[in-house]
């Protein structure tokens, strides 16, 4: 039997109708489809299809009746194997039926072999159907089951009873339905007979499983990883939160209609009451977004997240739709493919989560030999990784944040020992389209990173940032330059180099012009490149990044046969 998924074609949903003798089975399938309370029930209905159009999601559905016989009862196992869906059934006037939902019903469902999964991987759903006849009513609300008696997914708890996973792996939804004595109420429960299995479609069509523990009552982590790409893909200014117009936005994509202010007003009042971590000055930030969705599965409504997942190319296994991830990649001869950049996502961001997180950031870092990139003085490749470096505070990680749209920020914030990275495309000047990666090095990280003899192996542009205002900000980034050449000289990985003078909106420390002449001088390199990220004048930098990977050859810098003359000339001209 094919599983059926809100939205796809599909053969239909086959529910199954279990349960001891008198419980109410052939009832409850006849009042569905009928507009009374049958009188004169035949024991076991046949096949009962319920034409697509009984439920908003356009799904038809097959009702299985089962008989209580114990000469039956092989045919009833087959027919729950095949169920996508079971509904159990017991009367509240006979506490023993309700035990054995526990005793019997529970553990056949559990030993069954083959058992069908629902939506790929997972266990079908039982929902439990209360028959609650109108001069029975008080006698179950007295027995020994006390039930809610509300629709929704609900827990039904009494003396010693207490029904959630049971120690079996089938997980339980308990729906119960409020009724009053007054005659009025029973076209209401008429409806409420039907809703049952609207119920059942829903345990079928957006599954708890995936997405919740139910241990534990977390949201599982491979839906949680899927929150977080949805998250960064809409934090488009990349404030880490998600402000009134982008909670809107997100509204409009998954459900075509915005959301209203005092409809955000209110969202924002839950999680601040319930979760304070997840508001701040920006909207909501991730472990608020986090709390919403758990609180449309706790409160019954999983078609919800399921609707934000699919919209963004989520398949049933929360994993994302194979037309969306690049297969095939161009590649030189002397390349070989590696994934660092993702190997970095996948183990989390210790800081700022920087990257561009779109259908254009699915690139890759590519660990290069560059010699016949050298011979032909250019390359044909798209996609180059630029490394980072610079001392702390000269402005590296402005750098990054300004790459990928992020607004300035005067506060500074350390990014620590690991490295960080930025992605986005730079289009040239004759149209084409080039992707690059920007890593950032610590200045910590340095001497670590060139213990490696490959370590420039992926590298295609160095850029060495310094603040232009500080005298011995320039000092560390030369020495960095001239360190970082050498190393790639003697292995044999050189790498063209530029220099970036950061902070451009600040005055210049003294002889900072013939500081930069001299060294553009000794080691045959551009004159550093001046921006200001504070006032956002980049001054083409990204396509200068590019430019000299493209035309390699144009900015390898040249090395003096003296072990150290630029850090000596550079000192003396700043003394």
């Amino acid at each position: 039997m094919a599983k059926a998924s809100a939205g796809d074609t599909n053969p239909g949903i086959r529910i199954v109708v279990a349960g001891d003798r008198g419980t109410g089975k052939s009832s409850l399938i006849g009042t569905a489809l009928g507009k009374s309370f049958p009188t004169n029930v035949r024991k076991v209905l046949p096949p009962t299809k319920l034409h697509e159009a009984f439920f908003p999601y356009s799904v038809p559905m097959t009702i299985i009746d089962t008989s209580s016989r114990v000469a039956d009862g092989c045919n009833v196992a087959e027919e729950l194997k095949r169920a996508d869906v079971v509904v159990l059934t017991y009367a509240c006037d006979e506490p023993a039926t309700l035990h054995r939902l526990s005793t019997f019903w529970l553990p056949k469902l559990s030993k069954l072999e083959n058992m069908p999964h629902i939506v790929g991987v997972f266990q079908p759903h039982v929902v439990f159907w209360v028959e609650l006849g109108l001069d029975k009513l008080k006698l179950g609300l007295s027995g020994s089951a006390q039930l809610l008696l509300t629709w929704n997914w609900l827990l039904c708890s009494g003396s010693g009873w207490a029904f959630g996973w049971l120690g079996v792996k089938v997980p339980v939804i308990v729906v119960g339905c409020k009724l009053d004595l007054r005659d009025e109420n029973q076209k209401v429960s008429l409806e409420q007979n039907l809703e049952v299995f609207y119920y059942a479609q829903i345990a079928v069509l957006y599954p708890r499983g995936p997405l919740l523990d139910c241990k534990t009552q977390a949201l599982k982590p491979r839906c949680v990883r899927a929150l977080k790409r949805i998250f960064i893909l809409c934090d488009r200014d990349r404030d880490g939160a998600l402000s009134d117009a982008e909670l809107s936005d997100l509204q409009v994509k998954c459900y075509n209609t915005p959301l209203q202010p005092s409809e955000i007003f209110v969202i924002k009042s839950i999680v601040a009451k319930q979760m304070p971590e997840g508001l701040d000055d920006c909207g909501l930030t991730f472990m608020g977004f986090l709390f919403l969705h758990a609180q449309f599965i706790n409160r019954g409504h999983p078609e919800a997240m399921w609707t934000v997942l699919k919209k963004f190319g989520y398949n049933d296994d929360i994993k994302l739709a194979e037309d969306l991830i690049p297969t095939s990649f161009k590649r030189a001869p002397d390349q070989n493919l590696v994934l660092p950049f993702f190997l970095v996502m996948a183990n989390g961001w210790p800081g700022f989560s920087w990257g561009w997180a779109s259908n254009h950031s699915m690139m890759h870092a590519i660990s290069l030999t560059l010699h016949l990139d050298r011979k032909k003085q250019q390359t044909d490749r798209n996609v180059f990784q630029c490394f980072v470096f610079g001392p702390t505070k000269a402005g590296k990680s402005a750098l990054l944040n300004s790459f990928i749209g992020r607004s300035f920020s005067d506060k500074y914030t350390s990014t620590g020992v690991e490295d960080h990275y930025a992605v986005n495309i730079v289009n040239e000047p004759r149209g084409t389209k080039k992707t690059l990666v920007l890593r950032e090095i610590p200045e910590e990280g340095v001497s670590k990173l060139l213990l490696d003899k490959e370590s420039l192996a992926a590298c295609d542009v160095a850029v060495f940032v310094h603040d232009s205002s500080n005298a011995f900000s320039w000092e560390i980034a030369t020495e960095l330059l001239e360190e970082v050449a050498s190393h790639g000289k003697d292995t044999g990985f050189d790498v063209p180099c530029l220099i970036v003078a950061a902070k451009d909106d600040l005055v210049s420390f003294p002889m900072a012009a013939q500081n930069y002449i001299r060294v553009g001088r000794l080691m045959s390199i551009k004159a550093p490149i001046c921006i200001s990220t504070k006032l956002g004048h980049l001054n083409n930098v990204f396509r200068r990044i590019v430019s000299a990977a493209v035309h390699p050859h144009l900015s390898i810098p040249l090395l003096q046969a003296r072990p150290t003359p630029l850090q000596k000339r550079s000192r003396l001209a700043l003394n």
